[in-house]
């Protein structure tokens, strides 16, 4: 059984943690982020822990906090890592799957047309390659839309007009 959370999920860049923080308000929930619990769990970032310890071991903290969650957090909305859907196994017991959908080239061009881009874009080293990014989010997607319950759409359009389908869906 789904515990009432809503799990926000898609390739980095896409707008989670921004949806998310304007989410709280419109539904009167919590927030979470997964990068954020593991950076608190291991008291450094996630780019130093990859450097140090190895995809591999982010993968399993990505789990940990997975499983976590789907035992003891409710009417929270969660923000994921652009990999998470990909390699958490409790990823359905969380809640409600939410992809957030939008074309490799859309999410680009938000990056770029936001007011902090360059600290956007050092945030997101992956991007400094642009074609092995698309490689990367072309293989996540078929994932990405397989394992969510909900897919928005968030290409080219406003945070309020997308707030107003998460409320037709979640109010």
């Amino acid at each position: 059984m789904k515990n009432n959370n809503i799990i926000l999920v898609g390739f980095m860049g896409v707008g989670k943690g921004t949806l998310a923080r304007e989410l709280t308000k419109a539904l009167d929930m919590m927030v979470i982020d997964t990068d954020d619990l593991i950076e608190s769990m291991e008291n450094r970032k996630v780019k130093e822990i990859f450097a140090t310890e190895g995809e591999d071991y982010f993968r399993g903290l990505e789990n940990r906090v997975g499983t976590w969650v789907s035992k003891n957090v409710t009417n929270t909305i969660v923000s994921t890592g652009g990999g998470f859907p990909m390699f958490v196994k409790d990823l359905e017991k969380m809640g409600t799957v939410v992809l957030l959908d939008s074309s490799f080239n859309g999410i680009y061009q938000r990056i770029l047309n936001s007011p902090n881009a360059e600290k956007k874009l050092k945030k997101r080293p992956l991007f400094k390659d642009t074609e092995k990014a698309k490689e990367l989010y072309e293989k996540r997607l078929k994932t990405y839309r397989k394992r969510a319950d909900l897919i928005i759409s968030v290409e080219n359009r406003d945070l309020k007009d997308v707030v107003k389908d998460f409320k037709k869906e979640f109010k």
